[in-house]
């Protein structure tokens, strides 16, 4: 099929800038996608899975993003709206935890890397929110999960210590109605 051969063509793109770095990768890149688009005997295999990439938190400085202006840069909500997502109400969630890895929300993601379920979801679907009666430590924070606002990434599926959601189609055909694409 055509969707076959267009991500044959760029099948090593992501792990050539994993692998090299940005201006190995870049000259890799540059090579297989407009001088042997895809015809390089060899697929560079993945050596590890992404999620068993992500690093602890106090291994980063945390980053100050600037405020958006709305003219050029967009708040989140603006941009989910412009999407077009959704899902109907009575719908079941196609996000949820794994019952087996139901602590690591609360217990690995937030304790020991800060929680980056909150940073990486360009739909701000999964929040930590305050727990009623709690005296305001990190420890005291659940998970929120906001399906209805998913623009099916699945990045949360493949990022996520110990890749703790399970993401499934939606029915129906919810999600993001992009009307340019």
């Amino acid at each position: 099929s055509w969707v076959h051969e267009e991500l044959y063509e760029v099948r090593n793109t992501h792990e050539a800038f994993a692998r090299w770095g940005l201006l190995p990768g870049l000259m890799y890149t540059g090579l297989a996608t407009h001088i042997t688009k895809g015809r390089e005997p060899w697929t560079l295999s993945h050596e590890e899975r992404d999620a068993n990439k992500t690093q602890p938190a106090d291994q980063f400085k945390p980053i100050q993003y600037p405020t958006p202006d709305g003219i050029i840069t967009f708040d989140l909500l603006t941009n989910l709206q412009r999407s077009g997502t959704y899902h109907e109400d009575d719908q079941p969630a196609h996000l949820r935890i794994k019952s087996e890895l139901s602590d690591i929300p609360e217990s690995v993601s937030m304790q020991i890397y800060a929680a980056p379920e909150q940073r990486f979801c360009p739909a701000g679907v999964y929040e930590y929110v305050e727990e009623e009666g709690s005296t305001g430590g990190s420890g005291d924070k659940k998970l929120v999960i906001n399906a209805q606002n998913c623009v099916h990434c699945k990045c949360c599926s493949i990022k996520m210590p110990h890749e703790y959601i399970n993401w499934t189609v939606p029915e129906g055909g919810g999600g993001p109605q992009y009307q340019v694409m």
